[in-house]
């Protein structure tokens, strides 16, 4: 499975888990993968998990950064979609040392592209062009 497909099936399962209660991940993520066509490997289920757990523990000081870096908008202001991607590659920035800022912030707008609305790729560029100005500057 390509980093591509791995980066949505995150997405994917961290959007859908998000309208459930904490305690029903677990069954949630296997009911996932229950009507998936292509299975991840033992491995690649291994990397899908432990970055979403990451991702999830990350949530309220990723969403500060959020905040601090769109510039007016609330975070109740932007969609779950737009949320999702955002954490995604501000995860990849800040904690995943493995993918570099600039394959985190692409791989972010092609999936704003995919799945927000129309303005979400420039949306999420926009972000995270300041998530990774304020990282480099020492801001955060």
């Amino acid at each position: 499975m390509t980093r591509r497909k791995i980066r949505e099936h995150i997405f994917r399962i961290l959007f859908g888990t998000g309208f459930h209660a904490e305690n029903e991940f677990e069954e949630q993520y296997l009911m996932y993968w229950n009507v998936q066509d292509d299975a991840p490997t033992d491995g690649e289920h291994g990397e899908i998990k432990s970055k979403i757990i990451g991702i999830r523990n990350k949530i309220p000081e990723m969403d500060s950064v959020i905040e601090k870096c769109s510039k007016g908008w609330k975070l109740n202001r932007i969609g779950n979609a737009d949320i999702t991607i955002l954490r995604i590659a501000i995860y990849e920035m800040k904690y995943d040392d493995n993918v570099p800022v600039r394959v985190a912030i692409n791989e972010a707008v092609e999936l704003a592209k995919k799945y927000g609305i129309d303005n979400s790729p420039g949306f999420v560029n926009g972000i995270l062009a300041n998530v990774a100005k304020q990282n480099e500057e020492g801001l955060e």
